[in-house]
């Protein structure tokens, strides 16, 4: 199960250079229902997400490189890139930030996971937080890849 908050970021009120950072690129087989698969520095995987915006199913399986290489020619849409800087917030909680390059650029959305709705409806996000986007499907990066392509 995942459960995030998903918000727009206009600027970043402090530097990025010290928090772990990774690369990613991913692309959609299927948008409905989703079916992404992504490069995570030299990890690559398959997911399927069911629908929901706060709260969808969610499932990982590991691909080799072959697989991710044959699959990637197969993507509807654009094929996402982005950077993902992991920012603790507090002891439980981390903030996921993307940066995307190529056609999305100059986007920027913060997301944060939570074990309980309760949590993820009781949550007061930081002051540097844009727009809170978690209910909407624009932002979903299953309808970005398809803004474009």
């Amino acid at each position: 199960m995942e459960i995030e908050r998903k918000y727009l970021i206009d600027q970043i009120p402090f530097s990025l250079a010290a928090y772990e950072m990774h690369h990613l690129e991913q692309g959609y087989l299927s948008t409905a229902p989703v079916v992404r698969i992504r490069k995570d520095d030299d990890n690559y995987i398959l997911t399927y997400k069911s629908k929901g915006l706060m709260v969808r199913e969610e499932y990982n399986l590991p691909l080799t490189r072959d697989s991710y290489e044959h699959l990637r020619k197969k993507i509807d849409g654009i094929l996402i890139s982005k950077r993902r800087y992991l920012i603790p917030l507090t002891e439980r909680l981390t903030i996921e930030l993307d940066i995307f390059e190529g056609p999305l650029a100059p986007l920027k959305l913060a997301e944060v996971e939570f074990k309980t709705e309760e949590e993820a409806n009781r949550f007061t996000p930081p002051e540097w937080f844009g727009e809170d986007v978690t209910f909407c499907t624009d932002y979903h990066n299953s309808t970005l890849s398809r803004t474009l392509g």
